[in-house]
């Protein structure tokens, strides 16, 4: 069993990584062209992108190769040759199942060893492939900013030649906007030796510079100066082709780089964090705004003994507001309403904080169930995909590859849902994220249970039988009622 079981399950991993390797290539194709990248570079992104997709690649191949194995064996009659030797599906099962333990098993340790590793590679250099500057072209009518301050523009190219027309430059080295142009009729451009610097030569043009003051500030009579060359040379310093590596340890705080203790190491620190920033703002709200501290060298009484001595007060707030002069209610009016808008304020910005640590805490937990739930569906895909290979017994890639993109679709949208409303504090992480485990489990020993009784849970005909019965009773049920006779008979 294991060995039949091993050939379509590599080929099925294989084929899930290079899908899933080409949907990232897709979405950031933009980020990638143009850049002027090495084999290198992209060669190590990628690597990077296929340990994070590992996990992922392994449900679709559990699930996938698990059809295709037992669906082979009822295909050609096999599974009927064991069972009536004597040899139950359970048992037919249980190399198999020992075996998606085992990967069980090493999915979970990768994800929570090497994965965060590959993760803090891979943000690392796809950041500085963003931060790289484009390869250096320049498109017929576009400005082209790659050249550090400076603004060019070509009107055409010349098709036989390297001859360029219409040109248009602006001077952006004083940081003060556009107060230097440079036209010309033609002109041609070439690298030197060392492909560091680009020569510009310019034939028949003007330049247009506004004059400045000694502090490079434009006079109000802003005077121009007008030059007019037959050919005027421009040495620009290209931008580098390669790659500056950021430092990883700037990204080492991230959910995604951690291992699970890390993360609960984390998440404990940042609620400990929440209760004593919340035990703050009310500490402050009572010794600032709600008891205020008549003197001023008492500040430093405890809280406690403080509110000991306001308990003790007998003070008749009406009686003093009634004995006011008018001036004075009205000075006190607007002092209690300030210390109330500065209370609102105080209030709303940390509960602001608290709902930003909140968010952040989410995301960790739920980094956390991640690297378990993920690990554990290719135990249970393969709960699912055992027996119902053996309920449809169809083999090859025709019909496992359909059901088996339906489960998977339908484990992704849970998965997602309960992630989002997980994320958003709308039900508990724990909730979210075992939502779809859960579930798949359960429709998994339904299956089990169904194909070693030999339940014909798939079969049209048991699906038409019971429509046909429900006709069958709703047509008597409308007999009955035509024959009942009328109340007042």
């Amino acid at each position: 069993m294991i060995r039949s079981y091993i050939g379509p399950l590599v080929m099925t991993f294989c084929l899930a990584m290079i899908v899933l390797i080409l949907q990232f290539v897709w979405k950031y194709i933009d980020e990638l062209v143009g850049k002027g990248l090495s084999s290198s570079v992209v060669s190590e992104l990628l690597l990077y992108v296929s340990a994070g997709l590992i996990p992922m690649a392994l449900i679709l191949a559990v699930l996938l190769s698990s059809l295709m194995t037992f669906g082979n064996l009822g295909e050609h009659s096999e599974l009927n040759a064991l069972k009536s030797s004597g040899i139950s599906l359970t048992r037919i099962m249980a190399p198999l199942f020992f075996l998606a333990i085992f990967i069980t098993t090493g999915a979970f340790l990768f994800s929570n060893y090497i994965i965060p590793k590959t993760n803090m590679k891979f943000f690392t250099l796809l950041l500085d492939i963003r931060q790289q500057r484009p390869e250096f072209l320049i498109k017929e009518g576009q400005f082209y900013n790659g050249l550090e301050g400076y603004s060019l523009k070509i009107g055409s190219r010349s098709k036989n030649s390297r001859m360029l027309y219409d040109l248009m430059i602006y001077d952006h080295t004083a940081k003060i906007g556009n107060v230097s142009v440079t036209l010309a009729d033609s002109g041609y451009m070439v690298q030197t030796e060392d492909k560091r610097n680009l020569m510009l030569t310019l034939y028949n043009g003007y330049g247009y510079a506004e004059q400045l003051d000694d502090n490079l500030r434009m006079k109000k009579s802003r005077p121009l100066r007008r030059d007019k060359f037959g050919m005027q040379q421009f040495l620009f310093t290209l931008p580098s082709n390669e790659l500056n590596r950021t430092n990883e340890d700037l990204f080492k705080d991230n959910y995604k780089r951690k291992t699970m203790g890390e993360l609960s190491k984390y998440v404990v620190e940042l609620k400990v964090a929440m209760v004593n920033k919340r035990e703050k703002v009310s500490r402050d709200l009572l010794q600032t705004q709600y008891f205020k501290l008549f003197d001023k060298k008492d500040t430093l009484t405890p809280l406690s003994e403080h509110q000991q001595k306001l308990a003790t007060l007998r003070i008749d707030v009406q009686n003093i507001y009634d004995s006011m002069a008018p001036a004075e209610r009205s000075k006190v009016i607007e002092q209690a309403l300030g210390q109330a808008r500065v209370a609102r304020s105080m209030v709303k910005t940390a509960s602001e904080v608290y709902k930003g640590d909140q968010t952040w805490m989410f995301r960790y937990q739920i980094e956390w169930h991640r690297k378990i739930t993920l690990s554990l569906a290719c135990l249970i895909f393969f709960l699912i995909g055992a027996p119902l290979g053996a309920i449809i017994r169809k083999g090859g890639l025709g019909t496992p590859v359909v059901v088996s993109t339906l489960f998977f679709i339908f484990y992704h949208i849970i998965s997602l849902a309960g992630e989002k409303y997980a994320r958003a504090g709308i039900m508990p992480v724990w909730l979210g994220m075992w939502g779809s485990t859960i579930t798949l489990l359960a429709i998994g020993i339904y299956l089990t249970i169904k194909s070693t009784r030999d339940s014909a849970v798939l079969s049209t005909e048991t699906y038409m039988l019971l429509v046909r019965k429900l006709l069958r009773f709703s047509r008597l049920n409308g007999i009955v009622k035509n024959e009942d006779p009328p109340a007042h008979q």
